[in-house]
């Protein structure tokens, strides 16, 4: 079997959390010759296999995180990790050897950077350039939620009057209002979406870089509470609003669904592709502060039950969680377009679709399609949101490069 060129993927936040379970999967995905979860989904239109990648025998992970001690620790948990799975797979009786060679190819990098500060994106970026000749895939999983309390009887009316529904997308988490970042803007915005903007438009090069057969792919992660309900136009960087998460990650719907469309009109001979996921109901340490470990254990306990009554929503696990974000790094990009094409085929499914984690009430975990809500209501917002990023992005960009040149001549001096 021939080899594919090895794939050099970036994660943010990956020292905790989903992006901690998006690198565990990377790894245990990679270690098969035929990973699982580069196969089509049960709702693709084709499910002929021919199209699969073929093997490959190392990878690149860049770990993307704030606090290196952190990134460190978690580099270590997934190594040993990875050690006791290649383990478990020696001893089937069909082992071939890949699994060893591809941890024999593989590199776990740790690069710095701060989402919350321009200055450290710009720097992640350099570094990057200065050590990797490409980046197949950029995976934008960090995210920060700025909650402040809960609204305890709007908590108890949602559990008997929505059960469900309080908890996949409550709506009795309060949140701060009007926090800043250190370069001005709003503070969860900046962490979310323009942060990852930033560094989507610094590394662009990298991902045009990449080799055909491997291709590039952003991927966007978003939320099942995303939501255009408490989305204001005027208030685009959210430090009005009383509801940031959920807008922020509307947000990273439109913007997400509109550059892959810009991308699909592209002419040129390499393309950058944009998908979206969310990664459906899972247990992290975001409200931890909020309710405490007694509570938080019956929270995860509502999550089961939520999963055995019906939900498919509940991933709960962060390996389950990271299904979408691996799948959309994995499969042959002829299979994700079929999905978009089969999705909009659906009467019940019309609008552009953002890819999520599912899992049956058994835990089996799968990839799902949600829609980008009011999207025909909300395109040309897209439009001109991705505008006023982008020229934000330059005049940081144009900034930067003004501190360069005046601290390169004063080197000269």
């Amino acid at each position: 079997m021939d080899k594919l060129a090895r794939q050099i993927i970036v994660v943010t936040g990956a020292n905790g959390g989903v992006g901690f379970g998006i690198c565990q999967r990377l790894l245990f995905q990679f270690c098969n010759p035929n990973p699982t979860d580069a196969l089509p989904q049960s709702f693709a239109v084709d499910s002929d296999t021919s199209d699969l990648p073929v093997e490959c025998d190392g990878l690149t992970l860049i770990m993307a995180c704030r606090s290196v001690k952190r990134a460190e620790a978690a580099r270590t948990k997934l190594l040993a990790l990875l050690d006791a799975y290649i383990s478990r797979l020696k001893r089937k009786p069909n082992y071939d050897g890949h699994a060893h060679a591809f941890r024999k190819n593989l590199i776990i990098d740790i690069v710095s950077v701060d989402l919350a500060m321009i200055s450290t994106v710009f720097k992640f970026a350099d570094e990057v350039t200065s050590r990797y000749p490409y980046i197949s895939r950029l995976i934008c999983n960090a995210g920060v939620a700025s909650f402040s309390t809960i609204d305890w009887p709007a908590c108890f009316k949602q559990l008997l009057k929505e059960p469900m529904n309080a908890v996949t997308a409550p709506g009795f988490y309060l949140q701060h209002q009007g926090e800043l970042s250190v370069d001005g803007l709003g503070w969860v915005w900046q962490c979310n979406l323009f942060g990852h903007y930033v560094l989507f438009r610094s590394i662009h090069h990298l991902l045009l870089a990449s080799p055909p057969s491997l291709g590039s792919r952003v991927v966007w992660m978003s939320s099942l509470e995303a939501s255009p309900t408490f989305y204001d136009s005027e208030d685009w960087q959210l430090k009005k609003t009383e509801h940031s998460y959920e807008s922020t990650k509307y947000q990273i719907d439109l913007i997400g669904t509109h550059l892959d469309h810009l991308a699909m009109q592209d002419v040129g001979p390499r393309r950058i592709r944009h998908f979206v996921i969310q990664p459906g109901v899972c247990s992290t340490n975001v409200a931890n502060a909020l309710i405490g470990p007694v509570l938080d254990f019956c929270k995860v306990i509502l999550f089961y039950l939520a999963r055995f009554f019906g939900s498919p929503h509940h991933s709960i696990d962060p390996y389950k969680a990271a299904i979408g974000a691996v799948h959309l790094s994995l499969a042959s990009l002829s299979f994700i377009t079929l999905f978009e094409s089969q999705a909009k085929k659906d009467e019940n499914i019309t609008r552009p679709v953002k890819f999520g984690a599912e899992t049956s009430r058994w835990g089996t975990e799968r990839v799902g399609l949600t829609e980008v809500k009011d999207w025909e209501l909300q395109k040309a917002e897209g439009e001109l949101l991705l505008g006023k990023i982008e020229a934000l992005y330059k005049s940081f960009r144009d900034a930067e490069q003004v501190t360069m040149n005046f601290e390169t001549a004063s080197e000269r001096m």
